[in-house]
């Protein structure tokens, strides 16, 4: 679904239908999620670069100083390798080896 700042996301849902007012961003749970902070989340990002059916995130929101500059943080993990991905939009870079071995004749 699209958020309000243009961006295609699976983890936003919005729900405006017969006078309906309702939206939340399932990455985070958190009651204190506002539409704004769509604008400068990185899980758009992630999801475009990297489509891996194996990629977990995991969201917070990251106050800064005095509870200004409200931003969202994203952690990543890997299932099928079971450990921390350091840079999510590339991978753990073990899920994608195989399909990587090819044969030149």
């Amino acid at each position: 679904m699209k958020t309000p700042h243009g961006a295609e996301c699976k983890f936003y849902y919005a729900d405006f239908n017969r006078g309906r007012n309702f939206q939340e961003c399932r990455l985070l749970n958190d009651k204190r999620w506002s539409p704004s902070l769509c604008k400068s989340c990185p899980a758009p990002r992630i999801q475009l670069a990297n489509a891996c059916q194996h990629l977990i995130l995991d969201g917070r929101i990251d106050n800064g100083f005095l509870g200004l500059n409200r931003k969202v943080v994203v952690s990543a993990s890997c299932n099928k390798s079971n450990q921390i991905v350091k840079e999510p939009a590339i991978g753990c870079g073990q899920c994608h080896e195989s399909k990587l071995n090819f044969k030149l004749d």
